[in-house]
């Protein structure tokens, strides 16, 4: 790395930027990953940063990279500022990172704050890029060039350097605009609502026994789909287990194909048109087949009902409902999905009421109306170009 660029590779070194930073009122904190080639996330490189008057007896060190592929060099003084309630730990689009602190120490950094999250809540739109909030908070450009270089080689290049500081270093800016924003519009309770889910461990917990619901098919019958089931979980475990990706083990396409054939032996494998020429001997190869055997005698067979979530329903009501989700975003200058997803409308459309959307902050802004609405003492009106709510007669 250039020696102008603050780089940690030693525990002590570490330990002391930590022990600044819980003197700070916030330090941003971004990853640099590789998944590519594994199942759990791969940790290359750790960006800290803190407010520079935080450092004025130091100046130039109040942002620095972190080798967390250096020999020797102990992450647990970076987790005991992670700990610390005094200092808020400040993330953009925080679910990846989250996971891999998760996995690795069982832990989430306290207070948090996701920038990106916050963002949608002012009215930024959805899933607002960090180059976007940089250009329009921050009034700066980003140089993304090194965005999809390979963070494990070492050296870093100066190039990638200055690109990972500047995901911390502009992200202090945004922050501290965001949290005003926050405090002027009353929606800090908004907030702390969307990074409860962040810190729920059940985000960040796949079960074997779970991921076939995660498949997209559109084949409902139920010995199919338990046959679904059992091939799901196996891949899950056996790429768990073996820390590759799913798709090394079989894709989806291929794992909906072997549902259907129901291959018995790896002569009816060979005959697969998606599945990969690896997983068709040895030990892919017996999991399928013993998968498929568990998904035929299986006696606890999945149902999937007509009125569940994202199935077919009141196609009409759900239309209705996402006007009012338009208007209502647009009213409130809060970004639509951050309210209500696809799948909530259609399943308040046909009848379900334990959905996000009709809960929290969101029940105010959308969810008692949206209730109205379906329950026929609403409707909408076009006035004077934009939509309406008016008492149903």
């Amino acid at each position: 790395m250039p020696q102008d660029i603050p780089a940690i590779t030693r525990t002590e070194d570490l330990a002391r930027f930590c022990e600044l930073a819980k003197t700070a009122p916030y330090v941003t904190v971004d990853t640099e990953f590789l998944r590519e080639r594994t199942y759990w996330s791969k940790l290359c490189l750790i960006q800290l940063a803190i407010p520079p008057a935080s450092t004025s007896k130091t100046p130039g060190g109040e942002a620095v990279l972190v080798d967390p592929l250096a020999e020797g060099l102990s992450l647990e003084p970076l987790y005991d500022l992670f700990r610390h309630t005094g200092t808020v730990k400040v993330f953009h689009a925080a679910r990846q990172d989250l996971e891999i602190f998760f996995h690795d120490a069982q832990l989430f950094p306290t207070p948090l704050f996701d920038t990106q999250v916050a963002a949608m809540v002012c009215g930024f739109g959805e899933q607002v890029g960090y180059e976007t909030l940089v250009r329009k908070i921050a009034k700066a450009d980003l140089d993304k060039s090194s965005r999809f270089t390979d963070w494990s080689r070492r050296p870093l290049s100066e190039a990638q350097s200055a690109y990972a500081l500047a995901d911390v270093t502009h992200l202090r800016v945004i922050y501290e605009f965001l949290s005003a924003e926050l405090v002027k519009t009353g929606r800090e309770a908004w907030l702390a609502e969307e990074i409860a889910v962040l810190e729920d461990p059940e985000t960040y917990i796949t079960r074997p026994e779970e991921a076939w619901q995660k498949v997209r098919t559109r084949t409902n019958s139920p010995r199919f789909l338990a046959i679904l089931r059992e091939l799901a979980r196996f891949r899950e475990s056996y790429a768990q287990d073996r820390d590759i990706p799913r798709s090394r083990v079989y894709k989806d396409d291929a794992m909906i194909e072997l549902a259907s054939t129901k291959p018995a032996s790896e002569a009816d494998l060979g005959k697969s048109r998606l599945l990969l020429r690896e997983a068709r001997k040895g030990d892919i190869a017996n999991g399928i087949l013993a998968a498929v055997r568990a998904g035929l005698e299986a006696k606890d067979l999945p149902q999937v009902k007509a009125d569940e979530p994202g199935r077919p329903g009141n196609a009409a009501l759900s239309d209705l409902l996402r006007v009012l989700l338009k208007a209502k975003a647009d009213a409130a200058g809060v970004a639509p999905k951050l309210i209500a997803s696809a799948s909530e409308l259609d399943a308040i459309a046909t009848g379900h009421r334990d959905v996000p959307a009709l809960q929290g902050w969101r029940a105010e802004v959308f969810g008692k109306d949206a209730l109205r609405l379906a329950g026929g003492e609403i409707a909408l009106s076009a006035q004077n170009g934009a939509v309406k709510v008016v008492p149903a007669r």
